[in-house]
């Protein structure tokens, strides 16, 4: 067994209604003014303004910023800065998926040490703790409000650029899986299968080891049980709740374990070709499944038990079944089969495999990987 360290140094609460517990997390971090970090889209549904109730209600005073965008980049990121810093608010608050999260990570960088997040690009160039802030996750995929990195869009070379550091995990993760349930059936889709494959990576990875196994299992078993019953009924509460909790154990254990060649690979996807997080890495990942099977020692059986609709025992697994299990699972979701149907081209095949093999994903892919097999993978997805 190789040598590993781990710690979670952040409180998480989690429960339905939860959210009603915000305003004593905000005065815990001794705050009275609060910067809240979102997006449009849950203005628009009421979600924003029922999270700035809750706390004017008990007496803190809410700022915002709230044109956070899909794949949010260094520009959103310097203008939600310029806002907190104008706010004179003393805690961040990040309500969203993973690109509010992201941005307000970023932004707690920025506002104890200056510059551009383009410096603090890579691992351990976060020199101290960021200002405090509270993740309040809205989608069952991403794990950032428990995880070191913020994922940036750096448009002026077309690439996501990646901060790693525990100074920048939130504070406090609030759960409440109400914040789910009135997501679009495609969202939970994509969101959903995203945190699968964050504990799927996890748990194939080169750096796993038996803590990182531990949430990645419990993530993968309550994922694989209740993804096609949430997608089907974003209302059913024990589903949403089995989301959420999974989604949260999956991104602990790819904050230690980190990811491999699909999330290396959908990044690129996003920065060329602006495709949805989640929606990049479920189109790659039967191709990858299928590459990776040569270097399998037999948790694919683990992961086919977990996330397979039928129940009944398998004598003679293949790790072929488990990709076509995937496909399967992919169409029942509706999640489209080729990055063709995204609007990938394969003009920009080569350029997106150059930017793949900069990521830290890929040297802890379970295969090894080259530039060549990264360009026949996404050819083989297109």
């Amino acid at each position: 067994m190789k040598d590993f360290r781990f710690g979670i140094p952040q409180k998480i609460v989690f429960g339905t209604g939860s959210l009603q517990r915000l305003p004593e997390l905000v005065k815990e971090l001794g705050s009275k003014h609060a910067f809240l970090i979102s997006d449009r889209g849950l203005e628009k549904i009421g979600t924003v303004g029922h999270v700035s109730d809750i706390l004017e209600d008990a007496g803190i005073t809410v700022s915002s910023y709230l044109d956070v965008l899909p794949n949010p980049t260094v520009e959103i990121v310097d203008a939600a800065t310029e806002a907190y810093k104008a706010s004179g608010a003393a805690c961040l608050v990040a309500l969203g998926g993973g690109s509010p999260m992201d941005v307000a990570k970023a932004v707690g960088v920025l506002v104890r040490f200056g510059g551009s997040i383009t410096s603090y690009e890579g691992t351990g160039k976060v020199p101290g703790d960021i200002e405090p802030l509270i993740a309040i996750p809205t989608t069952a995929g991403t794990g950032s409000e428990v995880t070191p990195f913020s994922v940036i869009t750096d448009e002026a070379r077309n690439h996501k650029l990646s901060v790693y550091s525990a100074k920048i995990l939130p504070a406090f993760a609030l759960l409440d899986p109400e914040l789910i349930m009135t997501a679009p059936a495609g969202v939970a889709a994509a969101c959903g299968i995203d945190a699968m494959i964050h504990a799927w990576e996890a748990y194939t990875s080169l750096d796993a080891s038996p803590f990182t196994d531990a949430m990645a299992e419990k993530a993968l078993e309550l994922i694989g049980a209740n993804i096609r019953r949430f997608v089907a009924n974003r209302a059913d509460i024990e589903a949403a709740e089995a989301m959420m909790v999974g989604s949260t154990f999956a991104g602990i254990a790819f904050g230690f374990a980190r990811c491999g060649d699909v999330h290396a690979m959908s990044h690129p996807v996003s920065a060329f070709f602006h495709v949805a997080h989640g929606m990049a890495n479920a189109i790659l990942l039967p191709a990858i499944v299928e590459y990776n099977a040569l270097a399998d020692h037999g948790r694919y059986e683990r992961i086919f038990n977990y996330i397979r609709e039928d129940r009944h025992p398998v004598i003679d697994f293949r790790p072929q079944m488990l990709a076509d299990e995937v496909r399967h699972l992919l169409k029942q979701l509706d999640i489209p089969a080729t990055l063709s149907e995204v609007g990938v081209t394969e003009d920009k095949i080569e350029a997106m495999a150059a930017d793949a093999m900069t990521s830290g994903n890929i040297v802890v892919n379970p295969r090894q990987t080259t530039i060549k097999d990264v360009i026949a993978l996404y050819r083989k997805a297109l």
